[in-house]
C-alpha cells in the first residue's frame, strides 16, 4: 500500500473511534440524564415516602463506637406532617415520645431529628457514662446520610463519624417489648444473688477456652481476656439488650464464625450464641475468680507497711465496687445526718506491727478504727482479718452496731481475696480491690503508699 493511501485509511480509521466515542458518550448522557440537584431531590422524596412504608415504623440498634461503648434500641413511626414517634431503651424510660423530624437536602440527603428527643440522649455532650468520655457523652448523633435501601433496610451513616446505621422494619412486638430490654439489662448487671465472677467460654467444637469477663454498665461494654498461658486472645464488645437476651458487637468470633446473639437462661444467668459444628460462646457466673493472686501475701505479717483507701465518691462507682458494697455504704450514710457522712474506708497493714480497718467520717464524726489480726488461707488464696479490738483515737469502745454490717464483710472467716487491678479511676494511683470470699461484697480502694 502506498504511504498516501496508508495514511488516508489512518485518517479514516481515527475519525470513525471518535464517532464511536461520540455515540457512547451520548449513551453515558442518556443514562445519566438527570444534573446532581435532580438526582439529590429524587433521593429526597424517596427517603421520605420510605419511612412511611412501614405499618410499625423503624428500628435501630445503634452502636455508636463499638470499642467503647455499647448499643441502644430506638424505634421510630414517622408521619407525613413532620412528626416522629420514638422510644428507646437508654435507661427506664421505654415510653414513646413525639418530636419533630426533617428530609435535608444538602451535599446529600438527610435523616435530621430536629427537637429533641431519646436519640438525643447520645449526643449530649455533659452525659458521659466514663471519665475517658468526659466531654463527649455517648458520641451519638441525630442526623444520618441516606444511603439508599438493601432488603427492605434503610441504610445510613452517621453525619459526624460516617458509620453505617441501618433501619429496619418495626413489628407491633418491638413496641411491646422495648421495656422487657430494660429488665435484661438488669440481668446482664447481675442480681445479689448472683456471685460477682463471671467468665466467657468458647468452644470450637473440640477445644473450651476461658476468658474472665467484665461487664460495665453505664456504657454497656464488656472486656474479656484470656486466662490460658500462651493464649493470648482477647475480646472487648458493645453489648445491647433484647427482649431474650444480647448482641454484641463486634462479634465473638470462634472458628471462623461470628457470634452476635447471645440468649439468657434464668436458671443459671447465663448467655449463650450457638454456631454450628459445636461451636458457641457462653458468658457465666463463676463463684471464684478464675485466677486466684498471690496478691495477699504482701499484706500479711512481716511485710513493708501498707494502706489501701476506699474514697467517696471517686470509688463509689467504679465497676468493682459490687452493688452490695454500695448498698451497705448508702445503709450506713442514710442513718446519719447529711453533715456527718462516712467518706473512707481504709486498710492498714503492718502499720507498727498494727493491722486495723479505719473508718473515717465528715462533719467531726470521731474516726473509728478496728483492731485485727491477719491470717493466710493458703488454699483458698485468701487473707483472713480477725477481730481484735474496737477503739476511737484515745479510747478502747465496745463494737459499733452502725458499722456491723459492712464490716462482718471484712472480717468473714473465709477471708478475702485481694487484686491488684490494671485500670485506673479518676487518679493515677494504683487500683486495688477486696472482695469477700463467702458473698458479694466487693470494695474498690486506691493504694495510697
Amino acid at each position: 500500500m502506498k504511504i498516501k493511501n496508508i495514511f488516508k485509511f489512518l485518517i479514516f480509521a481515527l475519525l470513525a473511534m471518535q464517532l464511536g466515542s461520540c455515540n457512547d458518550n451520548t449513551d453515558a448522557e442518556q443514562k445519566f440524564d438527570q444534573n446532581p440537584t435532580d438526582r439529590l431531590n429524587a433521593q429526597k422524596k424517596e427517603l421520605s415516602d420510605v419511612l412511611l412504608t412501614s405499618e410499625h415504623g423503624w428500628k435501630a440498634v445503634y452502636f455508636t463506637d463499638n470499642t467503647q461503648l455499647g448499643g441502644f434500641t430506638h424505634l421510630f413511626k414517622f408521619s407525613s406532617d413532620g412528626k416522629v414517634e420514638m422510644a428507646s431503651d437508654f435507661d427506664g424510660d421505654t415510653d414513646a415520645y413525639e418530636s419533630a423530624y426533617s428530609v435535608e437536602l444538602g451535599s446529600a440527603v438527610s435523616l435530621l431529628f430536629t427537637t429533641k428527643n431519646r436519640i438525643h440522649l447520645l449526643s449530649d455532650s455533659d452525659n458521659s457514662p466514663t471519665d475517658a468520655l468526659e466531654g463527649k457523652g455517648y458520641k451519638g448523633d441525630f442526623q444520618f446520610l441516606y444511603y439508599g435501601q438493601e432488603n427492605g433496610e434503610i441504610i445510613f451513616k452517621t453525619n459526624r463519624s460516617f458509620q453505617e446505621l441501618r433501619f429496619v422494619k418495626a413489628t407491633e412486638e418491638d413496641w411491646e417489648n422495648l421495656a422487657q430490654n430494660v429488665i435484661m439489662g438488669e440481668n446482664v448487671v447481675g442480681g445479689e444473688e448472683r456471685p460477682l465472677f463471671r467468665l466467657l467460654e468458647t468452644n470450637d467444637g473440640t477445644t473450651t477456652h476461658q476468658f474472665d469477663f467484665i461487664f460495665s454498665e453505664a456504657p454497656r461494654f464488656a472486656s474479656a481476656n484470656s486466662i490460658e498461658t500462651g493464649y493470648a486472645v482477647s475480646y472487648n464488645m458493645g453489648i445491647a439488650y433484647t427482649p431474650t437476651g444480647i448482641s454484641v458487637s463486634p462479634a465473638v468470633e470462634v472458628k471462623g464464625q461470628k457470634l452476635t446473639d447471645f440468649v439468657y437462661n434464668d436458671t443459671d444467668g447465663s448467655f449463650t450464641a450457638t454456631g454450628t459444628g459445636g461451636v458457641s460462646a457462653t458468658i457465666k457466673y463463676t463463684t471464684k475468680p478464675l485466677i486466684l493472686t498471690d496478691d495477699y501475701k504482701g499484706l500479711l505479717d512481716g511485710n513493708d507497711f501498707k494502706v489501701y483507701g476506699y474514697i467517696s465518691p471517686f470509688l463509689t462507682n467504679a465497676i468493682t465496687t459490687s452493688t452490695l458494697c454500695k448498698e451497705l455504704l448508702d445503709e450506713i450514710n442514710a442513718s446519719l445526718p447529711a453533715t456527718q457522712q462516712l467518706t473512707r474506708v481504709q486498710l492498714y497493714f503492718n502499720d507498727g506491727g498494727y493491722n486495723y480497718i479505719e473508718y473515717r467520717f465528715s462533719g467531726g464524726r470521731p474516726t473509728l478504727y478496728h483492731n485485727v489480726t491477719t491470717s493466710e488461707n493458703a488454699v483458698d488464696k485468701t487473707i483472713v482479718l480477725t477481730h481484735d479490738s474496737w477503739q476511737t483515737a484515745t479510747a478502747l469502745i465496745p463494737a459499733p452496731a452502725l458499722l456491723k454490717k459492712i464490716d462482718d464483710e471484712f472480717t468473714n472467716p473465709k477471708g478475702l481475696y485481694v487484686k491488684k487491678e490494671n485500670f485506673k479511676v479518676v487518679y493515677s494511683n494504683v487500683v486495688w480491690t477486696f472482695t469477700s470470699a463467702s458473698s458479694n461484697f466487693r470494695i474498690t480502694t486506691y493504694a495510697l503508699n
